[in-house]
């Protein structure tokens, strides 16, 4: 493959919702562009994006796949992200470096939950959006429904570039640019008229696009007012214009698995897309500046970089500095992709996207320069986690290959993480969704041949206290020689400013030998590691050591702490303790006409409605939830939007829990005592 400057180069992101075509289509376009021999099927696990076993095991994408294929003395770069909600992260990653989206749309169900959001991520990231209508060979297939629903959804922006011709069949389309038509005749297109009960429809669909491309130009736009219509030449320079700010959303349509209209669309995204230097990236002039967006881990290359050149260019021989880790690279294997198949190059330009293998300190989010001239992007801002599980080893003593396989796939995958449970000393692990997690536990048997099992995690509960006592606490032993004696008053009452614990010294007198002090307090500071009721640390505690005794032979440290021990249980059993459990502020956000199932969910999970604010796009509902009812909520809110809802959690309070429940924790709590 040659190597491409900027203004020859095009990076599209091909995304949407799952299972609507998008490695299928990725395949024909690299079998029209002649980088395959055949089309392979996402169902057999033979197509060139979908190489990994977990893929090919479930038949559908799980990591973003880079091709790059030549089209027209033009470079394309095209990034198949998963549509998947549970791998959301890919679709971060890789819009973050192209400039164009090429967004799926079925031709039968129309507007999906994926393609809104890719949409929306779109805007956040400043890609330029386009449309593909796909399997328009389907029966009831829609094309003009689908576009209406489009412009409902997303704008007056979205304009059609083709139409298609259905008679019997996807038969062709007309470009409403040229204002011609074309007919399939297996691999061969035909020009042909325009079919005549479409002509009013195509009229309407240019004049449209007319409009819009002449928003995108002040020149442009005082042309049309003045007469009434745009030129072929300026028409073009509106669209392409227009694409590149957002004021055109194109629409193309086709069937990626009959492999028809594909050549059309390679011939548009030279044609109309922009590349990176219309979108101020490929200044080949300044010094070498690369951002790393995505990292994998292959058992026989090795750790795979995928950057994208931002400036400057970059050479097999270069030693690029990372100004993240601060640690200059060594080039080992320097390539462009085709799914698994590396294309070795000499040369990258500004504006392109390659691999680099092997990099010893370098990972997603970080940034390869110059090492005379040190510049830093902004990392990936990645979803986060929203759904955990504890996860230990299968089998005993496996320990420390499960969690040495767990870092290396959170190394490729910064949308799952491993955290230690600081209150349970559990690990955990953190995703975005069942499924995603599912596939972290494959991947490690597959990749490191070792198995782990995931569990629901731990509660960290805590008890406190709520009348206040006064216990004694003595311990008197004889055995011979030297005995042990200690004898303590304490008054324990309830603390209600957030203060864990609390201990006072009020003895007078000397009734407890001030050396023995210290030791009272460090008893009672053991105990409250474990509370009297189901074992849980305890909180919100005063003890005020009043009165006592000791023996001038026979007390001691151990003497006194062993009775603050029992001053403790008998002092917290009497009372009145109570089992608290953890409270967090959940904020959801949601589409308008969920608005009632979402409450009704939260009140049933003993959730209290803090509050209701408008958002774009929707409703913000604010609620104050016991984390043991908000398990899996991940899934359950999927399930009850449509994928369309989401929510974040933080920690709010402890709270008392109820009675009836405390009974089963605390009952739960003696067995596992018992079988301990």
């Amino acid at each position: 493959m040659k190597e491409y400057t900027a203004k020859d180069i095009r990076n599209v992101a091909l995304v949407g919702h799952g299972s609507e075509g998008k490695t299928v289509l990725a395949e024909a376009m690299l079998l029209d562009a002649g980088v395959i021999s055949r089309m392979g099927k996402t169902t057999d696990g033979t197509t060139a994006m979908d190489f990994d076993a977990e893929e090919i095991k479930r038949g559908f994408s799980i990591s973003l796949a880079l091709a790059a294929l030549e089209w027209k003395n033009t470079k394309i770069n095209v990034i198949d992200v998963p549509g998947y909600f549970d791998m959301v992260g890919e679709m971060h990653s890789a819009l973050r470096v192209v400039e164009n989206a090429l967004i799926f749309v079925n031709s039968v169900n129309g507007v999906s939950v994926g393609s809104e959001k890719a949409f929306a991520l779109c805007g956040k990231y400043g890609v330029s959006p386009s449309f593909f209508v796909n399997q328009m060979d389907r029966e009831h297939a829609n094309f003009g429904k689908v576009l209406d629903e489009m412009k409902e959804k997303f704008g007056t922006e979205v304009s059609a570039l083709q139409y298609p011709i259905v008679d019997g069949g996807f038969k062709g389309y007309v470009d409403i640019i040229t204002q011609k038509a074309y007919t399939f005749n297996g691999k061969n297109v035909t020009e042909t008229a325009i079919p005549g009960d479409l002509a009013d429809t195509v009229e309407e669909l240019r004049e449209a696009l007319i409009e819009n491309a002449a928003g995108a130009d002040e020149e442009l736009m005082e042309k049309y007012f003045e007469e009434g219509t745009l030129s072929d030449e300026d028409l073009l320079k509106g669209v392409k214009r227009g694409i590149a700010e957002g004021t055109v959303m194109p629409v193309f349509c086709g069937s990626g698995m009959e492999n028809l209209n594909v050549t059309s669309l390679l011939d548009s995204i030279v044609s109309y897309l922009p590349s990176p230097a219309d979108k101020d990236c490929g200044d080949e002039s300044a010094p070498l500046s690369a951002f790393v967006f995505k990292t994998l881990s292959d058992n026989f290359v090795g750790k795979i970089s995928f950057l994208k050149i931002c400036s400057g260019k970059l050479s097999a021989t270069d030693t690029p500095f990372n100004n993240t880790t601060e640690k200059t690279e060594k080039l080992n294997g320097f390539a462009t992709m085709v799914g698994k198949n590396q294309i070795a190059v000499t040369t990258a330009h500004a504006g392109d996207i390659c691999v680099l293998t092997k990099l010893a300190s370098t990972n997603t989010g970080d940034t390869l320069t110059a090492a005379s001239a040190p510049k830093k992007f902004d990392a990936i801002d990645f979803p986060a986690p929203s759904i955990g599980f504890a996860v230990s080893a299968d089998k005993q003593g496996e320990e420390d290959k499960v969690f040495g396989g767990l870092a290396r796939l959170q190394e490729e995958d910064p949308t799952f993480r491993v955290v230690k449970g600081a209150d349970t000393g559990e690990t955990l692990i953190e995703g975005q969704g069942e499924l995603h997690l599912d596939i972290i536990v494959s991947k490690l048997a597959a990749k490191f041949n070792v198995k782990a099992k995931l569990s629901d995690p731990k509660i960290p509960y805590r008890e406190t206290i709520r009348k206040p006592v006064r216990v004694q606490g003595r311990h008197k032993k004889q055995s011979g020689g030297h005995g042990q004696f200690g004898d303590i008053w304490v008054e324990f009452e309830p603390l209600t400013d957030g203060t864990e614990f609390e201990f006072v010294d009020k003895v007078v007198g000397g009734s407890v030998p001030r050396q023995y002090i210290p030791a009272v307090e460090k008893g009672l500071r053991d105990c409250i590691k474990k509370g009297v009721l189901a074992g849980y640390p305890v909180v919100g505690l005063k003890a005020s050591l009043v009165d006592g005794s000791y023996h001038p032979v026979d007390s001691s440290e151990m003497a006194f702490k062993t009775a603050a021990s029992l001053a403790f249980k008998k002092g917290c059993a009497e009372a009145s303790p109570v089992l608290l459990e953890p409270i967090y502020k959940v904020e959801v956000i949601i589409p308008d006409e969920y608005m009632g199932d979402i409450i009704g969910d939260l009140n049933r999970r003993r959730g209290r409605i803090m509050g209701m604010n408008p958002v774009s796009g929707g409703q913000q509902v604010v609620a104050e939830v016991p984390q043991t009812e908000m398990f899996k909520y991940a899934t359950d809110l999927r399930s009850m939007t449509q994928a369309r809802g989401s929510f974040t959690m933080t920690f709010e309070r402890y709270d008392e829990m109820p009675a009836n429940m405390a009974q089963k924790v605390i009952e739960a709590a003696k067995v596992d005592e018992e079988e301990e």
